[in-house]
């Protein structure tokens, strides 16, 4: 049986679910057939067929990696199989404005948090909304990676564009935290999911070598917005107000997003249009004729048991940790006890489901067992988890900080605010430009990891005793020095160590534990903050006034609007230093973990012009001949050597 017969034998099956068919070379003919599938006549050796049929009836020629692709990296497959150098270069420019729209977003956004809060009489309030908002963004991660292979990239930025746009509009017009709050919750689900489907798309069409590079000049615009994010806070702080500047970025997304969107889906067009590309209805995913049976694989698919457990034990350990000091009775209430000693319980339930049991019962997990046996992948998610953790425990209140011990305008507290985002955009692309010619990346981590430590740890001075600005400035540099080296090689060194199906996921992985550390480090540096500041306060500023007190505790505008040698101010900042001080011992202590992991577990790989190192494929899925292929390992993490090919 000849393979073109066999691939017609698939395509009119009438018990197929989903099939994907790319062809390398393909002649098509009997174009004018609108009522069948068009017919092809293969003139190569590769035919790259995905969906649920009997494999082995199609044919031994239908290898592991088309057997197990996804539906959305078959489509991006076939996107850049003909895209050429104008579709890859309209590709790459709708990666970087929406990267653009989303570093301007993160550059001035965070300037508002405080003044909305503050506004509604509730700045304590500021950790827990960015607690609830990091839980939702260390759960989006993975449910995002997982729609981007289920639906597709183009669809799920579409997707995220929503999310974007109901939350920026309940932003603007909140009238109290509550509304806030909500806002919050749902713009954090599009701000995780730009930011991840961008990830999964750069990675999706960059080779190994060029990757760390290319993930640095997506970075750019975070440097030109340090500088023009803060001008245009500040202008709006000044002027329109807060509102106004979350309510802009709900006309400007949609604009900026639109063409990554169209390089996508007319790639996917073009692929149809070709035949490179097939898709046929799939009963199971027409939600409209089959809701329970579509419900049922998109529940499976997606792991909502795994993303619900996390999710909520995330909840139940973050929020009490920063509601009970705030509230009479704290830790006395029995209600914060039940939730904190649940939320620990559900962590090895988590980890239980997903290591063991989700696979038996037919789900893909976010986390499976064969990633975690990977010392590789095992050593990036231990290195992020802990460096947000550290970075989150003195960055929460950081910016409160400034404000009050400094008399800066809005403008250089904004330029203060980016000045460790320069530098970790910065040298991540200069660690992507090192890693071009020096392809092994892990001592280059180890270095970066190193000067993180650094920086961290001259913070105790720098903060905890008022230092001077150079002081301060400095240890910005050196964090994000040593930051752009780890977080850019990491990624690269996770998505290298996975066949192109499950690179989407192990990066959502990565992500979704840093994020985990980013909660963890927010709830315990509120937690102390809400917890010592009141006494502080009590203690160094001059008055017995308890209403004056709990106004200045709910509000660091109102302590910045006394001039800076007024005794209230001068206590005030004693007291914020102190608090700080302890915030970046703890900190410094936490950032001693992830040079340690970098130094025993990463292996060092050579960083080569493949999609990843555990098949020998291009950016389109096809064989690259003498390409070096890993395997995974269960018995450790290192590399070794197996004919020839190195072993992981």
């Amino acid at each position: 049986m000849t393979e073109s017969k066999k691939v017609e034998e698939v395509l009119s099956d009438e018990f197929t679910e989903e099939v994907v068919v790319s062809e390398r070379v393909v002649t098509e003919t009997n174009k004018s057939e609108a009522s069948t599938p068009p017919r092809y006549e293969t003139t190569t050796e590769h035919t790259l067929v995905v969906g649920k049929y009997n494999h082995v009836d199609a044919g031994s020629d239908v290898d592991v990696h088309d057997k197990n692709l996804s539906g959305g990296v078959a489509k991006v497959e076939a996107a850049q199989a003909v895209w050429g150098k104008r579709g890859y270069i309209l590709m790459l420019g709708g990666i970087w404005l929406s990267m653009y729209v989303y570093s301007l977003d993160g550059s001035t956004t965070f300037n508002y948090l405080q003044y909305a809060t503050s506004s509604y009489s509730q700045h304590s309030m500021l950790g827990t909304i960015s607690t609830a908002g990091a839980i939702i963004i260390s759960v989006g991660n993975p449910f995002m990676a997982k729609l981007a292979d289920y639906i597709g990239r183009g669809e799920t930025i579409c997707l995220t564009v929503i999310f974007y746009l109901v939350g920026y509009i309940l932003y603007a017009s909140s009238q109290d935290i509550n509304q806030y709050a909500a806002g919050n919750i749902i713009y954090s689900l599009g701000y995780t999911g730009l930011s991840m489907v961008n990830t999964i798309v750069l990675y999706d069409s960059t080779t190994l070598r060029y990757r760390a590079f290319a993930a640095g000049m997506i970075n750019i615009p975070w440097i030109i917005n340090a500088f023009a994010g803060s001008l245009i806070a500040g202008r709006i702080l000044e002027g329109a107000g807060w509102r106004w500047g979350y309510g802009m970025f709900a006309i400007l997304v949609p604009a900026c997003l639109a063409p990554i969107v169209g390089a996508l889906m007319w790639g996917q067009w073009k692929a149809r249009k070709k035949g490179i590309l097939q898709i046929l209805p799939d009963p199971e995913k027409d939600f409209v004729k089959n809701p329970l049976k579509s419900a049922k694989r998109f529940f499976k698919e997606v792991d909502i048991p795994g993303l619900i457990l996390v999710a909520a034990a995330l909840a139940l350990i973050l929020l009490p940790l920063q509601l009970a000091p705030r509230y009479p009775g704290g830790w006395q209430n029995p209600s914060y006890i039940a939730m904190l000693v649940v939320g620990c319980v559900l962590v090895p339930v988590f980890c239980v489901w997903e290591l063991w049991l989700a696979e038996r019962f037919g789900f893909l997990p976010i986390a499976p067992l064969r990633f975690f046996k990977n010392g590789n992948i095992a050593a990036a998610i231990l290195v992020n988890f802990f460096g947000f953790v550290s970075f989150y425990l003195q960055f929460m209140f950081q910016y409160s900080f400034i404000m009050v011990a400094k008399d800066w305008t809005y403008t250089e507290l904004g330029y203060f605010g980016n000045i460790q985002t320069v530098a970790l955009c910065l040298f991540g692309l200069i660690s992507g430009i090192i890693l071009i010619w020096w392809k092994r990346p892990k001592w280059l981590m180890v270095i970066g990891l190193l000067i993180r430590l650094l920086g961290t740890g001259l913070m105790i001075r720098a903060r905890g005793a008022l230092g001077g600005t150079a002081e301060l400035v400095w240890c910005q540099l050196l964090q994000g020095w040593g930051g752009g080296f780890a977080a850019t090689i990491s990624g690269v060194i996770a998505s290298a160590m996975v066949p192109h199906t499950d690179m989407a996921v192990v990066v959502a992985l990565v992500n979704l534990c840093a994020e985990i550390g980013n909660g963890i480090g927010t709830a315990i540096a509120t937690a102390v903050w809400n917890a010592q500041m009141p006494g502080e306060l009590a203690a160094h500023v001059p008055t017995t006034n308890g209403t004056l007190l709990t106004e200045l505790f709910n509000s660091a505008t109102l302590i910045a609007s006394y001039p800076i040698d007024d005794p209230i101010r001068q206590g005030a900042m004693i007291a914020y230093g102190n608090v700080m001080r302890k915030l970046c011992i703890g900190a410094t202590v936490v950032a001693v973990v992830p040079p340690i992991v970098a130094w025993f577990m990463f292996t060092d790989i050579e960083l080569d012009n493949t999609q990843n190192k555990f098949d020998n494929r291009d950016l389109t899925g096809k064989v690259v001949e003498d390409a070096k292929v890993v395997e995974f390992s269960a018995n450790k993490g290192g590399a070794e050597t197996k004919n020839g090919e190195e072993k992981v």
